[in-house]
């Protein structure tokens, strides 16, 4: 059997990085203008501002559309689709979080095809519809450290017909180039600084533990779990550590870069908490993460494999140097209180009745069945019970 690895975007790295990026594209001479796809917070925080008069500068002409949300919705991006065609824009630029970073990529697909968001669902067939050669240029500039989708070939956008989130993909969703620019990350506040490193940590290792043979992958997520170690907290506590930024922005695109092996059970329970309770995706993971790993070594220990357990321990020792695979839960745990993240699933709104209709949620979405133990939606609804129930501090 044939395994295909692909590494392909260019990565633009250190403290001014976006200005090579805007030099680059004016050098293209694109014909038409590049539109920004950013959100409000940026706007307002000065930073697209900023951005966008980087890339004048350089002459290139921008068109910027704002109006992506924490969780970007179906009207975002056929609202960004509109303004991509009546500006006539020749490329598109992702300015952000996965929020306007994911928010591009569907705008380009909508702005260069017929038809609705559904359409391009990737579980139905959708990116078959994706014709590569009509998409505009894609490119990535991240102002969090977490979900690494400046190198991604997917987008999740929040349909309106289903209320759930939906998956758009296609090699050529993947940036062509990304700019890992730590100056633009330096004002970030600590919880999102915690909360978007968790959620480059949970891709690491739960793309370490997917099924599937992907050595490649497997060195890059283990990098990233030990970059991820070792700068988050410094990012946390010292916001304007250009290094700690920066190498917090390099593990995001490594955890990102290595999940196109698979993720798990962790972002199949997390999904849901974003779409029906508001809650940030990465704070989603960090709350999920170490109850979940906990409860299937707990209840499914019979699943794990000499393989898996070797993996656990790994892991493991990136935290607590000759830790047994079982620890790895409460190693987690007591990393995700030194960044300061103690939420619980009842304080962001879950109640105990809520979770059948979660569970059902999580087992429809697809990424549970890369996990390395396989899980039925009764497993899922236990593990949210389990998680409910821990204690802050975690197992």
């Amino acid at each position: 059997m044939t395994v295909q690895f692909n590494f392909p975007t260019t990565i633009l790295y250190g403290p001014g990085s976006v200005r090579d990026l805007a030099a680059r594209l004016a050098r293209s001479n694109p014909r038409g203008p590049v539109l920004l796809v950013t959100d409000p917070g940026l706007v307002e925080a000065g930073i697209a501002p900023r951005v966008r008069d980087v890339f004048e500068d350089a002459g290139v002409a921008i068109e910027v559309f704002d109006a992506v949300h924490p969780n970007p919705l179906e009207a975002d991006v056929v609202a960004g689709a509109q303004r991509f065609r009546e500006a006539g824009c020749a490329a598109v630029v992702g300015l952000g979080g996965g929020s306007p970073l994911d928010a591009a990529k569907v705008i380009a697909v909508l702005g260069s095809h017929e038809g609705s968001l559904l359409d391009f669902d990737a579980l139905s067939g959708g990116d078959e519809r994706i014709d590569g050669e009509r998409l505009p240029p894609i490119y990535g500039v991240p102002t969090t450290a977490g979900t690494g989708s400046e190198v991604g070939r997917s987008a999740v956008i929040v349909a309106e017909a289903t209320g759930r989130k939906t998956i758009v993909f296609h090699p050529r969703l993947m940036p062509r180039i990304a700019a890992l620019d730590p100056e633009l990350t330096v004002g970030l506040p600590p919880h999102l600084t915690a909360a978007t490193g968790m959620d480059a940590l949970t891709h690491a290792i739960e793309a370490y533990l997917a099924v599937g043979f992907h050595p490649m992958a497997d060195a890059i997520a283990l990098g990233a779990v030990e970059l991820v170690a070792a700068y988050l907290p410094a990012a946390v506590e010292r916001g304007d550590d250009l290094e700690a930024r920066g190498r917090m922005l390099v593990a995001a695109t490594m955890g990102a870069t290595a999940f196109q092996k698979g993720l798990g059970v962790v972002h199949a329970l997390a999904h849901p908490l974003s779409t029906r309770y508001g809650t940030h995706h990465g704070l989603a993971n960090a709350i999920l993460l170490p109850g979940a790993l906990a409860w299937q070594l707990e209840h499914r220990g019979g699943d794990v494999t000499e393989d898996l357990r070797a993996r656990y321990r790994r892991l493991a020792r990136v935290f607590e140097p000759d830790a047994p695979a079982e620890d790895l839960p409460r190693l987690l745990a007591a990393f995700r209180r030194r960044v300061g993240i103690r939420t619980t699933l009842a304080e962001i709104g879950v109640r105990p009745e809520d979770l059948p209709a979660l569970a059902d949620e999580a087992f429809a979405d697809p990424c549970h069945r890369e996990n390395p133990i396989p899980m039925t939606r009764d497993d899922l609804a236990a593990i949210y019970r389990h998680v409910l129930d821990e204690p802050a501090e975690g197992p």
